[in-house]
């Protein structure tokens, strides 16, 4: 029996100095990255238009080049039911044409903020106050009755500007589509050195009475509705309207409408296809329906610190 004890004390002694086998801790899963407290995007284009002709061309015409550039950044910061909204919108066009020299096309400033307290889903009671304007000059060419060509300076820098504060609610179904109501939205129209304009547009340019640089309309409303998709991955849709009205002056023809639009597609990693268009009607400059248009090619970079959302 001793041989049977021998090993059975061997078989001990050696679980016992066996070490004990541990199951491997499976890592922690990396945590996700926390949200940014200010969601920003940026967007920017160029684009370069030219046609060359030599001396000797016989079917006619002239050489001319044309550039546009525009720039669109946003910065929104939601904190439980408050919201803070920013936008800068940047618009310039021109050409350079032989014999013409340069003519600017189009150009726009607009800048928005906006603070939001919510209210329901789709609901947010409202304060922002946004600036409208042009920063180059601009002119009307026309010929005088000895048929000589003359050019008539129209705007410039903050020639006209439009400040507006705006109180009211706003609807946002959708996080590519906002709607403004605001029911009380006084307006300062600012037109720098007026009567530079007199000329061209009569005693009153843009509103502003004579010997005046600025026009104040404190009970007025405005509608400002936005909207920015993508409507395919390579195509995207930027419209902004907006209507302003003053309470003294309700008739249709003396309420303002602006729309301004922006197409976007895509046809490489960073070129594209833009088409923009500006209808504008504001019975203080013209009687008439303003429009403008610009179909380019360039080059386009965006970019943000956030996914979209699917809605």
């Amino acid at each position: 029996m001793r041989p049977f004890y021998v090993l059975l004390l061997a078989a001990g002694s050696l679980a016992f100095a066996a070490p004990a086998q541990t199951l491997p801790v499976p890592a922690p899963a990396p945590a996700p990255a926390p949200a940014p407290l200010w969601r920003k995007t940026l967007k920017t284009g160029l684009g370069l238009n030219e046609s060359l002709l030599s001396s000797n061309w016989r079917g006619g015409g002239v050489s001319t080049i044309g550039f546009n550039a525009l720039a669109n950044a946003r910065a929104n910061r939601k904190l439980g039911a408050h919201s803070f909204d920013n936008e800068a919108d940047f618009l310039f066009a021109f050409s350079q044409t032989k014999g013409l020299g340069y003519r600017k096309g189009q150009d726009r400033l607009f800048i928005d903020t906006k603070y939001g307290r919510a209210i329901s889903t789709d609901w947010d009671m409202f304060v922002s106050l946004n600036l409208l304007t042009q920063f180059a000059p601009g002119y009307k060419y026309d010929t005088d009755a000895a048929g000589l060509d003359r050019a008539r300076q129209v705007s410039d820098f903050f020639a006209p500007a439009f400040i507006t504060a705006a109180y009211g609610f706003e609807y946002h179904p959708v996080p590519y589509f906002k709607l403004r109501l605001a029911p009380f939205a006084p307006r300062l129209t600012v037109v720098n050195r007026a009567n530079r304009f007199v000329a061209a547009l009569g005693d009153t340019p843009y509103g502003v009475n004579p010997g005046h640089s600025t026009r104040f309309e404190v009970l007025a409303a405005q509608v400002l509705a936005d909207f920015d998709k993508n409507l395919s991955p390579t195509v995207n849709l930027k419209a902004r309207y907006v209507l302003f009205a003053n309470y003294r002056n309700l008739t249709p023809q003396e309420i303002d409408h602006r729309l301004d639009l922006a197409l976007t597609a895509k046809v490489g990693k960073y070129v594209n296809v833009g088409l923009t268009a500006i209808g504008l009607y504001d019975y203080d400059q013209d009687r008439g329906v303003q429009y403008s248009q610009g179909l380019t090619i360039g080059v386009a970079y965006a970019v943000q610190n956030f996914e979209d959302e699917k809605k």
